[in-house]
């Protein structure tokens, strides 16, 4: 299964770190297989922003509805609060959800949720981040999200978390199933 096309006009700074394919996870007689690929961002300093996007395949096959979105969206911030901890981000704090759009116009709005947590570089102290997750609908399911630091010392070139974040949303937006 291909992972889910990721605007390259958006990713100038950015490098393919890792492409995957997995089962993401299995409830009861469900279960699910994600494709993903993950990028830093190329010139940061530890901890380096990152985003991702996942496909997901459902077996046994299954037209999304709304018990198997919630189930979905449930699994899938377990899952990123897992991959939070393997990039040695703790103290991962759920802020609240909410719904974005994105550029499919066949596509349903996504839900984005807000965690923050805790950066552990090397011997410097924590490092406060923010991740983001959004999952939606596009004729199957897909996510995308990454992580980006808070602090502003974080950003020699001056910018800042707002333009990290903006920017990480708006790859998230423009993310789509393969053709």
């Amino acid at each position: 299964m291909d992972p889910p096309v990721v605007p390259r006009d958006r990713l100038d700074d950015w490098r393919l770190v890792d492409e995957t394919a997995e089962q993401a996870f299995a409830a009861g007689p469900v279960s699910v297989d994600a494709s993903t690929v993950r990028y830093e961002r190329a010139s940061a300093d530890p901890p380096r922003p990152f985003c991702f996007a996942s496909r997901l395949r459902i077996r046994p096959p299954s037209a999304p509805n709304r018990a198997l979105t919630a189930l979905v969206e449930r699994k899938a911030r377990a899952g990123f609060r897992d991959r939070l901890a393997d990039r040695a981000i703790d103290a991962v704090d759920h802020r609240g959800d909410r719904e974005i759009s994105v550029a499919d116009p066949n596509a349903s709005r996504a839900t984005l949720s807000t965690f923050r947590g805790v950066a552990r570089v090397g011997d410097r102290r924590g490092v406060r981040v923010e991740a983001l997750l959004a999952v939606w609908v596009a004729g199957e399911y897909l996510l995308g999200g990454g992580a980006y630091p808070l602090d502003e010392d974080a950003y020699p070139d001056r910018t800042g978390p707002a333009d990290a974040r903006s920017e990480l949303i708006a790859i998230v937006r423009e993310i789509e199933s393969p053709a």
